[in-house]
């Protein structure tokens, strides 16, 4: 994984916060209680709702890498990007980027990202920036060359993982 160049803990406190979802200090408690400690996360494997839980953990998770690459990469007006999670609760869930570029033209795979949400527990800061800044860099990439034209393969974090689980 390549060196963190943002404290993404911090980027995704202060869009959990800006975005109203919650307060910054409740922001923080919850991505640190979801981001580090016992793997597999007893947050996800013990509350009455794990379903509802993963869902919004993986959403809170990517949506603002999503938004970060989009403030760098010039998209036309029509165009948008939308973050869809298939989720597991025994298996690998399954989050997918996808390209709108409105007019009905057709929509393009950005990523395709699978993980066991459970499981998305890091040892360190540092860990979890590096693993948040692979994907960005992946989301920036495919979202420049599908922006400029270019044909476009999605990024499939792990292909053959993705397909088995």
């Amino acid at each position: 994984m390549s060196r963190a160049s943002r404290n993404w803990i911090a980027y995704l406190c202060e869009n959990l916060a800006s975005s109203g979802m919650m307060p910054t200090w409740e922001a923080a408690t919850y991505l640190t209680d979801n981001l580090f400690g016992d793997r597999p996360n007893p947050r996800l494997l013990r509350t009455a709702c794990p379903y509802e839980d993963t869902t919004n953990l993986l959403h809170r998770l990517y949506q603002p890498l999503v938004a970060a690459a989009m403030r760098d990469i010039l998209m036309p007006q029509p165009a948008m990007i939308h973050v869809f999670t298939d989720i597991s609760l025994t298996g690998k869930s399954a989050v997918l980027v996808v390209y709108v570029p409105g007019q009905n033209q057709p929509h393009q795979l950005l990523l395709l990202d699978a993980a066991k949400a459970w499981e998305l527990v890091f040892d360190n800061s540092e860990e979890f920036n590096a693993w948040a800044e692979e994907r960005y860099q992946w989301i920036k990439t495919a979202l420049a060359s599908v922006t400029a034209g270019s044909p476009l393969s999605p990024t499939i974090s792990s292909p053959l993982e993705a397909v088995k689980n």
